[in-house]
């Protein structure tokens, strides 16, 4: 028997701002946990942008020298804000604390080990301009061969596997077209990720705000963009167990329906 996919909710009185980016821009949430090695290079990098109106660095309880990098305020640049958790509460955890200080239209996550490069966010915000509608972005890995970068073990090519085939069942419950579920780089209306209810404390964050844009009828756009993966000795915290958890989540939001309604606050 085919699955049975569930009607969408409607976005009734959502205005998508007319000039998506503007003089605002976007809001750059870089959820960190034990990144001391890499952190001034991505917060360096992402300054350097000029579509970038905000950076919040959350450091999720880091234990190395994360804590002190950002403690010494070597960023002096007035768009960066830091904030701290006393313990390790996961990447969506991370995330909600950066949205509760987000003040830019549209927000981008941004992860903190040079994986996805800033250099691709004019892709990502060009997608947006004349945009009338609600619409989220997705920085895709796998819509060209330069988003593949290099394989640099075995692990890095199983876990691209898993990346596709999570892609596929993601579309299968959803209904969706999507090449890459599970990009950090997403790109969404503040207004969007605050309606979400996000309650995921984990990498489940990614299958749940998927599985919610799908359910709120919000057209993903993707884009091609670079990346080059970590192996597990070089830092990658991704394991299998966070796959099985990623599916537990679409199951669980397929479904989901907003508890407000009309008006995004």
């Amino acid at each position: 028997m085919p699955l049975q996919q569930a009607e969408p909710e409607t976005m009734d009185g959502f205005v998508v701002p007319l000039s998506p980016l503007g003089a605002e821009g976007i809001s750059v949430i870089i959820p960190v946990f034990n990144e001391a090695r890499t952190l001034s290079q991505i917060i360096t990098r992402v300054l350097a942008r000029p579509e970038v109106g905000q950076v919040i660095v959350v450091d999720d309880g880091s234990t190395d020298a994360t804590g002190q990098l950002l403690a010494e305020r070597r960023f002096p640049d007035p768009r960066v804000t830091h904030l701290r958790h006393s313990s390790n509460e996961g990447k969506g955890s991370a995330i909600r604390t950066g949205l509760a200080h987000a003040t830019c239209p549209w927000v981008l996550i941004q992860d903190a080990d040079l994986e996805y490069d800033p250099a691709d966010y004019p892709t990502l915000s060009a997608a947006i301009q004349g945009i009338q509608h609600p619409v989220a972005v997705y920085g895709s890995r796998f819509l060209s061969p330069r988003s593949l970068g290099p394989s640099k073990s075995p692990w890095v090519g199983l876990h691209r596997l898993g990346n596709r085939l999570l892609t596929g069942l993601s579309n299968l419950l959803l209904g969706e077209r999507l090449t890459d579920e599970a990009t950090c780089l997403k790109l969404i209306p503040l207004e969007i990720l605050r309606r979400m209810e996000l309650q995921e404390d984990g990498f489940g964050f990614c299958p749940e705000v998927t599985s919610k844009l799908s359910r709120l009828g919000i057209r993903i756009i993707e884009v091609p963009v670079s990346y080059s993966g970590r192996s597990k000795a070089e830092g990658k915290k991704i394991r299998l167990r966070h796959g099985i958890e990623a599916i537990q989540c679409l199951l669980r939001y397929r479904s989901w329906k907003p508890q407000q309604h009309g008006q995004v606050k």
